[in-house]
Order: C-alpha cells, then sequence, then structure tokens
C-alpha cells in the first residue's frame, strides 16, 4: 500500500542488448510488465523500421485468424479457453504457424466458396421446382376451365389486332417473385401492358433460405400470359425492375413433367453434396476452434514483441539494440535479471548492459494496484493523472467516496441491495472475467464492483443513523418519547413533536434518529436543520483535510516557501471563516435545548453579521451566543483579511528578490517568469482559493438536498404504492399484494438505486474531484503504461 500512497520513484534507464538476444529479452519483459519503452527512432518513418516486415506479417497472420475466428463465431462452435499462459514462439517458428495459417485459410475459403456456389444452385433449383409445380397446377386449371381461357384469348387477340393489323404470337413467362413486391408488380404490369397481360400467381407454402444472407423469404410464383415481341420486352423490363426471376417453363406437359423429375433429382443430389461440405467444414472448424485463442494471443504477443523492436535504436557496430525504458526503482534489479536470463536462453555470450540515465524529463506516474484499490484509482486518474510523487488522493476516496454517497443516498433497504448485487459479482468475479463480456455499461459495473459494495455498506450504515428502510422505520431501543393517552385515543397518526410541552422525553434514543419522528408532521423542519448543518460540518472537515494534505506536498518537493506563504494562510483563512462557523453550529446543538428555541441564533444572519461587524442586542435571536463573541470575530475577520495579501504579494517578491541575487529556485519552476507573470500567477490562485473556499462549502449542501430527496422519493412511492395494496383486507387484496409488490420493486430497482444511486455517485465524484481535490491535487502527470503481454492480449493496450 507505500506506493498508493504516493506513486513509486521511476528511473530512465538505458538498456545495451546484444542482437541475438533481444527477442527473448523483449518477451520475458513483456511477459513481466516491468518496464515502458520510449521511442529512441522519432526521426524515423514508420514504415522504414528495421523490424516493419516482421510486424506486417504478423499483422497477416492475425487477419487470417480473426477471420477463422469469426467463421467459428458464425458456426456457434465452442472455443476452447487458454488454461496457461503460452510462451511466445521464437522467431524460426513462425514460419510454420505462416504454413498453417496459410492452408487453413484456403481451405476454409475454398470449402466456403464452393458451399456458396452449391447453395446458390440449390436455391436456383428450389425456385424452378416451385415454378414447374405451380406452372402444372395453373396449365390445369386452364384446361378444365378452357372457355374462359378462349374468352381470355379472344380478347387478347381482339386488342392485339386493333393494335397492329400484323399477326402477333401468343406467348407466357413464369418466374417467382418477393411477396412485398407482388402488389407494386402487378399494378405496373396493367399500367405498362395496359392490361394486355394476364397474371397468374401463386404464393408459396414454405419459405426459401437466402443463399448470401441466410434470411427466410417468401416468395411468389406468377405466370404472365401476353401476345407479341413488344409485350414481351416490357414484361422483362417489369420483371427486371422488381428483381424477379424469371424461369424456363415448356409449354407442353410430358416436358414440363420430365424438366420436374430432373430438377427433383438434382436437388437431392445438390442436397447430399451440401451435407458433406457443411460436415467438412465443421470439422475445420472445430479443429481450428482448440487452438485458435492459444493461437491469437502467440501472434499477439509476436506482433508486440517486434513493435517494441522497432523503438530500440542499432549501435555503430551494429551488434546491439539500444532501448530507453522507465522503469521502477525497486525492479532495475528485476530487469537486470531478465536481460542476464535472456542472454542465456539465446546463447548469447556478450551480457546485455543496464545503465541508468540522468534527465530533466518528468517520470510517469505509477502506482501498484490491486483489483480493489484499481477502481478507486479509476476514479481519480478520470479528473487526471497525478503528477509524478504527489500525493495520491486515491487511499483517502476508498473511505470519504463511498461515505459521501452513503449521507445522499442513506436507507437501510436501498444500500442492501446495493451490496448483495456488488457482492455478487465479486463472489463470481472469476466466471465473469473468464467470459470477457463486451457489454460496456456491464463492464463499467464490474469493474466497479468494490466500489459498489462500499457503497451499499455506508448506505446500511447511515440508514440506520437515519433510521430510514424503504421509508419506514424500525424501533429497536424503544422510543423515550411519551404520548399523552387523549392523542392515542384519537388514532391520530401525525402528531407535532415539542419536548417543552407535553411529549416529554427521557433519554436520547441510543443510535441514529428516533422513529418518532416517522409520524410527525414537523419531520422535515427538523431534519432539514439536522442534515444541513451536518452537510456543512462533513464538508469543512473534507476541505480542511484537503489542505492539510498539500503541505506534505509542500516537503516532498522542498517547496518550502509555499509552507509559509500558501498553506498557512489558506489554513487561517478557512478555520477562520468556516472553521468558526462549525463551531457555532456545535455550540449552538450543546447550548440551546426547545425551551431556549425563540431565542436560538440564526447562524446565517450571525456570519452575515460577522462579516457587516454589527452586533445587536435585540432580539433575543440576534443577540450573541457567548460574552466575547464580538471580539473573537473581529479577530477572527482581521485574520481572514490578512491571509488575502499574504497569499498574494510574499511569495512573487520572494521569489523576485531571490532571483535579483541568482538564488533561483529550481524547484517552483518560475525561474524564468518576471515578476509580472509571478505576480498573476499567485493573484489567480489566491482569488480563486478564496472565492472557491465560499462556493465549495455551500456545495456540500448536496448532501442534504439530495438525502431530503431520496427519502421523500421513498416514502411517496411506498404511499402511492404499497400503502394501497397493505389496504385490503379480503381475498382479492392478498391476491393483489403481489402485483403492487412488482410494481413496487420494479421501480424501487429503477428509480431508486439505478437512478437515484447514479445521482448521488455524481455528485460524490464532483465533490472529491472539485471540493476535496483541489486542495491540494494538480494531477498534470500522465500514467506508466507498462509493455505488458497480459494487457495487450485482454485489449487493455493497443501495440
Amino acid at each position: 500500500m507505500g506506493s498508493l500512497f504516493r506513486s513509486e520513484s521511476m528511473a530512465l534507464c538505458q538498456l545495451f542488448i546484444q542482437n541475438e538476444s533481444v527477442y527473448n529479452a523483449v518477451s520475458n519483459l513483456g511477459e513481466l510488465g516491468l518496464v515502458q519503452f520510449r521511442d529512441t527512432n522519432t526521426s524515423v518513418n514508420t514504415f522504414q523500421r528495421r523490424f516493419v516486415n516482421q510486424v506486417r506479417r504478423c499483422d497477416e497472420m492475425e487477419r487470417k485468424l480473426t477471420y477463422v475466428e469469426s467463421e467459428i463465431i458464425k458456426d456457434e462452435i465452442p472455443m476452447k479457453d487458454v488454461d496457461q499462459n503460452p510462451s511466445a514462439p521464437q522467431p524460426r517458428e513462425l514460419i510454420d504457424l505462416e504454413a498453417t495459417f496459410e492452408k487453413l485459410e484456403n481451405e476454409l475459403r475454398e470449402v466456403n466458396s464452393n458451399s456458396d456456389a452449391l447453395k446458390n444452385t440449390y436455391f436456383e433449383l428450389t425456385e424452378l421446382k416451385n415454378v414447374l409445380i405451380q406452372a402444372q397446377i395453373f396449365f390445369a386449371d386452364q384446361e378444365t376451365n378452357s372457355q374462359h381461357q378462349v374468352d381470355i384469348m379472344d380478347h387478347i387477340n381482339l386488342v392485339a389486332n386493333e393494335i397492329s393489323s400484323t399477326p402477333v404470337q401468343h406467348g407466357f413467362v413464369t418466374g417467382v417473385i418477393l411477396r412485398e413486391k407482388i402488389l407494386g408488380f402487378e399494378m405496373m404490369l396493367w399500367r405498362v401492358c395496359r392490361g394486355n397481360v394476364f397474371l397468374k400467381q401463386a404464393e408459396l407454402d414454405i419459405t426459401i433460405e437466402d443463399p448470401i444472407t441466410g434470411t427466410k423469404l417468401n416468395k411468389v410464383v406468377f405466370m404472365l400470359f401476353f401476345q407479341g415481341e413488344q409485350l414481351k420486352g416490357r414484361v422483362k423490363k417489369i420483371c427486371d425492375g422488381f428483381h424477379a426471376t424469371l424461369y424456363p417453363c415448356p409449354e407442353n406437359y410430358e416436358e414440363r413433367d420430365k424438366m420436374l423429375t430432373a430438377v427433383k433429382t438434382r436437388l437431392e443430389d445438390l442436397n447430399q453434396v451440401l451435407n458433406q461440405s457443411r460436415d467438412h467444414r465443421h470439422r475445420l472448424l472445430v479443429n481450428a476452434a482448440r487452438n485458435l485463442k492459444v493461437w491469437l494471443i502467440r501472434v499477439r504477443k509476436v506482433k508486440a514483441i517486434y513493435h517494441s523492436m522497432n523503438l530500440f535504436n542499432q549501435d555503430v557496430t551494429k551488434e546491439c539494440l539500444i532501448a530507453e525504458c522507465w522503469c521502477s526503482d525497486k525492479q532495475v534489479s528485476q530487469v537486470q535479471l531478465v536481460l542476464r536470463d535472456a542472454s542465456e536462453q539465446s546463447g548469447s555470450s556478450v551480457p546485455s548492459i543496464v545503465n541508468r540515465m540522468e534527465t530533466k524529463e518528468s517520470p510517469p506516474t505509477y502506482n501498484i494496484l490491486n483489483k480493489f484499490t484499481s477502481g478507486f484509482q479509476n476514479i481519480v486518474d478520470a479528473y487526471g493523472v497525478a503528477s509524478y510523487r504527489e500525493v495520491n488522493p486515491a487511499p483517502y476516496t476508498i473511505i470519504t467516496f463511498p461515505f459521501l454517497f452513503a449521507v445522499m443516498f442513506g436507507d437501510c433497504g436501498h444500500g442492501l441491495l446495493m451490496a448483495l448485487f456488488a457482492l455478487w459479482m465479486i463472489l463470481k468475479e472469476k466466471q465473469f472475467l473468464a467470459k470477457k463480456n463486451d457489454n460496456e455499461i456491464w463492464n463499467t459495473m464490474f469493474g466497479g464492483r468494490y466500489i459498489i459494495f462500499l457503497m451499499g455498506l455506508f448506505s446500511i450504515y447511515t440508514g440506520f443513523i437515519y433510521n430510514d428502510a424503504f421509508s419506514k422505520s424500525f424501533n429497536i431501543f424503544g422510543s423515550p418519547w411519551k404520548i399523552p393517552q387523549i392523542i392515542v385515543s384519537k388514532d391520530v397518526k401525525t402528531i407535532l413533536l415539542n419536548p417543552v410541552e407535553s411529549f416529554n422525553v427521557s433519554s436520547p434514543y441510543p443510535f441514529g434518529l428516533d422513529p418518532i419522528w416517522q409520524s410527525a408532521t414537523n419531520k422535515i423542519v427538523f431534519l432539514n436543520s439536522y442534515k444541513m448543518k451536518a452537510s456543512i460540518i462533513l464538508g469543512v472537515a473534507q476541505m480542511l483535510f484537503g489542505v492539510m494534505l498539500s503541505v506534505w506536498n509542500h516537503i516532498h518537493f522542498r517547496r518550502y516557501i509555499n509552507i509559509i506563504c500558501e498553506f498557512i494562510p489558506q489554513l487561517l483563512f478557512l478555520l477562520s471563516i468556516f472553521g468558526y462557523l462549525v463551531v457555532l453550529i456545535i455550540l449552538k446543538w450543546f447550548w440551546y435545548d426547545a425551551t431556549l428555541l425563540s431565542c436560538a441564533p440564526s447562524l446565517l444572519i450571525s456570519l452575515i453579521n460577522m462579516f457587516l461587524m454589527t452586533y445587536p442586542k435585540e432580539p433575543c435571536f440576534l443577540a450573541p451566543m457567548y460574552d466575547t463573541q464580538e471580539i473573537v470575530q473581529k479577530v477572527l475577520i482581521a485574520v481572514a483579511l490578512i491571509c488575502v495579501p499574504w497569499m498574494l504579494l510574499i511569495k512573487p517578491i520572494f521569489l523576485h528578490m531571490r532571483r535579483n541575487r541568482y538564488e533561483v529556485l529550481p524547484s517552483e519552476g518560475h525561474e524564468e517568469d518576471g515578476f509580472g507573470d509571478l505576480f498573476m500567477h499567485q493573484a489567480i490562485h489566491t482569488i480563486e482559493y478564496c472565492l472557491s473556499s465560499i462556493s465549495h462549502t455551500a456545495s456540500y449542501l448536496r448532501l442534504w438536498a439530495l438525502s431530503l430527496a431520496h427519502a421523500q422519493l421513498s416514502e411517496v412511492l411506498w404511499n402511492m404504492v404499497m400503502k394501497n395494496a397493505l389496504s385490503g383486507k379480503n381475498y382479492a387484496g392478498s391476491i393483489s399484494i403481489y402485483l403492487y409488490f412488482a410494481f413496487f420493486a420494479t421501480l424501487t430497482i429503477a428509480i431508486l438505486i439505478v437512478m437515484e444511486g447514479l445521482s448521488a455517485f455524481l455528485h460524490a465524484l464532483r465533490l472529491h474531484w472539485v471540493e476535496f481535490q483541489s486542495k491540494f491535487y494538480d494531477g498534470q502527470g500522465y500514467a506508466f503504461v507498462p509493455f505488458s503481454f497480459k494487457a495487450i492480449v485482454e485489449g487493455h493496450s493497443e501495440i
């Protein structure tokens, strides 16, 4: 956990690796994920680097495997999971892998090509078979109704003779068309051919599978009768326009029957060939599925190795490669050991060398994380990666983030459901990690499972404090309030609590809110005051803690002048105004009870009078709370006013005087700035801090607002749904309660847990990013991204 409070100390190393051992060295470093390589060939074009051909070979192999994988997924064939981490293949093994992948791809493409051709032929023959069958029916109907046929043909002949005096020839065409196009097809024939074409149609009882898309198609067989070549040309153009497929159909019954028999025979033969082709394809894919994941991992590792080697430079003798990398100080010795092992594996007689380099470049930020802390570190990094070696907010966020969330979300019932959901993800995490789901929303929730679990636990805790579970209270210790018998006898459901009158309280409720407040008409007034003041106390405490953390940054970076000119005045400014407000809140809680309610001071008016320096004696609620309040508040105002020029002027004047005496402060980073730039920078910093102290304190009131909103929304949902369900006293009521509860549970999860939980999460996120971290956190660094096979294979890092 040491590196979680402050990032690891990093070193820039130069690696001299012999040519024959560089592949093994990079492979071993990728397995351990120790170093982040720097590009030493920035002036060289990507396509002119030494190992670009090897990278292309790996790209081609990965393309082939991706094609095979898509075919396996298409056939829903399970792929064997990788039990162990396969090592990267040696360069000499790539030739065999390339040959294997080439053979597999060619064979699979040949099978697919032949299968597509067979499917297309089968599709056409199936349509032709249906055309011939329907043609038999069409002509059979015409023969049974020959007189009707004669009338039709006479009508066609009459119309044709009116159009042309030359003799015309009778004809017909047959084909199939999609069912959804038949209506427009018929209308177009009628308009273009002016009713001179006779249409017969019949819808197929079965669907036909498209050989290209695999979708099921509903088609219609049609037969068109016409006279003349002119109408024949028009009919064929219309068929082409509607993508109708025409098939030959003999006029003679015997020829049609003979053709139908031949088509059926060919379909049976094709069906056997297709089955054999499918079996062969299935065997190919099953064999490939056994090793595909291993092949993909090995190819991606080789590609990553050669990609990293392209970042290296070659020495003058061309006997070794020179690499530059960032690594942790603690792991430099381990890197040396890895290079030595790589030299032994390759049989190199010359050892590799690790040389530390001096640099003014800011190193990357590296925090050693685990599955629990990584989620909270991601919350911090989403705002900005910590500058090198500055204080990391993540360890404090582990507690403060779920707690502030729970202050807004406090409900035992809702918190329990959230905690149980997160606990289920934690217990099943190995199974979920093995499945590698691509759903982004699920991956986000699963990645934050420990955050959600703590948010649920803290919500249960604050729910006990608020005495709230699904908008209902629970009386564990017994309420000390004594309700008069006269009120009980009148069946009063809500009461006005006032300890001064007849509601005497013998001792406070041991833990949390007294359950009697659930039935009080002044519950909102009481909770408003309590939660609002609690929010101010929590906010000032967290901001004060943030200011205290800034001193550790100043000490570590040896910015001692910032302790005097920034930390101390900031601390005094915050304490003299808002720290004093917190003290007044606590004193008011201790000093004023229900008997002094009319004279209890208004803290807001008291704070305004403090700045106006007015101290009225009357009325009593404007009078001072204690004897020396006027003197104390004047002193605090004076301290706050002094802190402003203290933060504004002393630091730039001091730095300017030091520079004039040639005693610059390298650690400050302002040695190249003039006095005007120094003053402007400090002025912006001072104004921002003074104004933000006020706005940030007010921003913590969201804890109070969202807590009340969540509680009221929960109460409204209970009264509008479950209250009606529980009011039934007959058999119908006992049955309807199941329906009401299902509706109540759905709205509870969808609105009160998901939507309200997301709202509270975002507000807690803002309080940490803006109100807390702005007091000490720069977030101007960049993350340490080590060369790691694990991250590359899992898709968390790109090559």
